[in-house]
């Protein structure tokens, strides 16, 4: 369970620092627009990432 929780969460943390830190103020970009939407991002990457090492 820990195999895929850790990097659901460390993913969702870089997304949202991402989202949070990213500058854009316009709306057009869709991950660094808000710090949530990085964060669901970031948690889907850090999922197909656990996924993806799995045997």
């Amino acid at each position: 369970m820990t195999r895929i929780l850790l990097p659901i969460a460390v993913g969702a943390a870089l997304g949202s620092l991402m989202g949070y830190f990213g500058q854009c103020t316009s709306g057009t970009c869709p991950l660094t627009f808000t710090w949530w939407r990085g964060a669901i991002y970031g948690g889907v990457m850090g999922l197909l990432f656990a996924f993806s090492g799995r045997h």
